[in-house]
């Protein structure tokens, strides 16, 4: 997808193969992310909202590269926004958007 990744291992409690925190970073974009088992995807019904200069443009470069998970085209909204989701192997929910451009 374009990021470098990175996990903090915290001593006796996570692992690099097995992080319980870790870091995405893309330019100047940094994402912290915690994994809580607790959390149940298929009910949670919180997600992670990307805002983005183009999310058409970023659809299809994930699209191309063939991200594993699934990824739900965009589609215009009626609050002026494109967006799609992308749901991780994990069943992690991502939603993706940029304004519509100007007609």
């Amino acid at each position: 997808m374009g990021f470098e990744v990175d996990a903090y291992v915290e001593p006796n409690v996570s692992t690099r193969m097995d992080p319980v925190y870790g870091f995405v970073k893309w330019g100047s974009v940094e994402i912290h992310l915690r994994r809580y088992a607790e959390l149940d995807p298929k009910t949670n019904t919180s997600v992670c909202y990307l805002y983005v200069n183009d999310a058409q443009a970023l659809y299809a470069q994930w699209s191309a590269a063939g991200v594993e998970g699934r990824l739900h085209p965009p589609s215009d909204t009626p609050y002026g926004l494109r967006e799609f989701g992308y749901a991780d192997p994990d069943e992690n929910l991502l939603r993706i958007g940029s304004t519509l451009p100007a007609r």
